[in-house]
């Protein structure tokens, strides 16, 4: 068994996700396969038989390869050295010791979890504390605390193979959406899934299906936006022609995920074939482009009261909208830690337009550096996407979470309106419209 673990942890130290195109059938096949464990490699696609655009030549993998691959190596081995010493591989006790971090951050990473149910929860610490795996410590821990490892049976190898490729699959070079959102995004399903309306009513197959579709929901993102594959006419857009890109993209990989360490092989085919539905079902609804369709949706559930927990359906459509929340809860989060995500999110928006203009692209609507801020750029999302959103939840769960998170949005809204040192330049480019708004911040 050790052996077995240490060969799954040293493959994961060099494997990326990868797609191949099949230029015969003209259809892209993930080559991840069950068993199948074949090191990254330089596959794509011939841009000469895609487009003539000279951006179709660049690789993404390429843009976003690890600058520090043996930081990557000692961080896994590190992990890899304290669960042989663990009682983990014998068997799953009730109470799994976290012996998952280095032992100088152990103490102060145990401290952080006891309080993970806390809104002003600071990812970023606890991701320097755990060594740069926050999303792997955290995911293992509410799986386990929620006693799922052991209800569902869940192999401990497979399990903790499928978190670090997770984990590995997100891009660290993206300002944004790199595994840390992804814990953040998890952290804060966690405090959602918390509150009383979902806590009385959720199945464990509902909390297993919203950490994992939390954890899962921005997989392999590669760090630029849904029309700017389809404009590229990048093979993703082709794939999915041109609808939900980026979270098709996500839910596909996570399914590969799935099948490639066998976490539910164990299950019948049709329970596994469910859960990979209903796992795509929620992380397709993070597609901002549908955010009205939802939030009508919700709207309208809300005013005729007919939210009925015991419905299978209606439990799945809440748990959409808490991913929703979750996804771009950003905004209401504490001042100290709302602010540097949205520097993060707006470096990333930024990055885009800079690829666009080394390559004669149209910069999309607010990423271009020299004519927005980020202040203007976060006032208009709080404006006409997160509070629109947020105030329809709040009439959901009527939580002092919830009245926390909309007066956390107010401050902050305000504090960015105190920072806009000068009006942002009146120009098409950075008015925040709705449509502009909606097209840019694509947060699958």
């Amino acid at each position: 068994s050790h052996i077995k673990f240490y060969w799954c942890v040293c493959v994961c130290v060099c494997r990326r996700g990868a797609i191949s195109y099949d230029s015969s059938d003209q259809t892209a096949l993930y080559i991840r396969m069950l068993g199948d464990v074949r090191v990254r490699s330089q596959v794509g696609f011939e841009p000469e038989r895609r487009s003539s655009h000279p951006y179709l030549c660049i690789d993404f993998r390429t843009l976003h390869s690890d600058s520090d691959p043996e930081r990557r190596v000692h961080r896994l081995l590190s992990f890899q050295r304290y669960l042989h010493s663990s009682r983990l591989l014998r068997g799953v006790p009730q109470q799994i010791p976290l012996h998952i971090l280095d032992e100088d951050y152990t103490g102060q990473a145990r401290c952080m979890l006891e309080k993970v149910g806390n809104w002003n929860f600071d990812i970023f610490l606890f991701d320097r504390l755990t060594n740069g795996n926050s999303l792997i410590t955290l995911t293992f821990h509410l799986l386990n605390q929620y006693g799922l490892v052991e209800l569902f049976q869940l192999d401990m190898v497979k399990l903790w193979r499928f978190l670090v490729m997770v984990q590995e699959d997100y891009h660290s070079d993206n300002p944004y959406h790199n595994a840390v959102h992804a814990a953040d995004v998890t952290q804060a399903m966690y405090c959602y899934l918390r509150e009383p309306m979902l806590a009385k009513s959720l199945t464990s197959k509902d909390i297993l299906l919203g950490l994992l579709a939390a954890a899962t929901h921005d997989l392999d993102h590669p760090g630029v936006n849904q029309p700017f594959l389809i404009k590229t006419d990048h093979y993703l857009a082709t794939l999915y022609r041109n609808t939900s890109v980026l979270e098709n993209h996500h839910w596909k990989s996570a399914v590969g995920l799935l099948r490639e360490t066998g976490l539910f092989s164990h299950l019948p085919a049709e329970d596994r074939l469910n859960m990979e539905r209903d796992l795509g079902s929620l992380i397709l609804a993070t597609d901002i482009s549908r955010q009205n369709d939802y939030l009508s949706r919700f709207r309208l559930h809300l005013d005729q009261e007919n939210l009925c927990m015991s419905t299978a359906s209606h439990r799945h459509f809440v748990l959409q909208m808490a991913l929703k929340c979750a996804d771009i809860c950003n905004p209401c989060r504490p001042w100290e830690l709302s602010k540097q995500w949205s520097e993060k999110v707006t470096e990333e928006f930024f990055q885009q337009g800079d690829i666009e203009k080394k390559h004669k692209l149209e910069v999309s609507p607010l990423c271009d550096r020299e004519m927005n801020t980020v202040g203007n750029i976060q006032i208009g999302f709080m404006t006409y996407v997160a509070e629109p959103l947020f105030a329809e939840w709040a009439r959901f769960c009527d939580t002092r979470l919830s009245q926390t998170m909309l007066g956390h949005m107010g401050l902050n809204k305000a504090s960015w309106g105190g920072l806009q040192q000068e009006p942002a330049p009146v120009s098409e480019e950075a008015e925040p419209s709705t449509q502009n708004l909606i097209q840019t911040h694509q947060m699958p």
